[in-house]
């Protein structure tokens, strides 16, 4: 955490205070399924350690963040999803709602380009 603010419901999610539909767990994430699914498969990528958003990310969190675009790679090769698109939003105009970095994975449907 950057600051002495609340957990983010992520925190509570990873810390087991809050239920979640939690598809896969290690010990350097959680991908649980997006409560507000845009895609027939929209599923989140959090890592453990929080990081408020890709802004705040360090040169020493290049790792945890390469291992975050492989678990979405990974995520996909096992439910057999060729095409899909990986969103992280920076900032409440890019549309981040929790400052809790994490990576949309969304799969199943056309998308369109630009997004909205």
């Amino acid at each position: 955490m950057t600051s002495v603010e609340e957990k983010t419901i992520f925190e509570k999610i990873i810390n087991g205070e809050i239920p979640a539909d939690i598809v896969f767990e290690n010990d350097i994430a959680v991908v649980i399924r997006d409560i507000n699914p845009q895609a027939p498969v929209h599923v989140l990528i959090i890592p453990k350690r929080r990081i408020d958003r890709i802004e705040a990310a360090q040169d020493g969190d290049t790792e945890l963040l390469g291992k975050l675009l492989i678990m979405a790679r990974d995520f996909a090769k096992s439910h057999n999803l060729t095409e899909f698109r990986l969103v992280i939003n920076n900032g409440q105009q890019a549309g981040e709602t929790v400052p809790h970095l994490h990576i949309h994975l969304l799969s199943g449907r056309s998308m369109a380009w630009p997004p909205g």
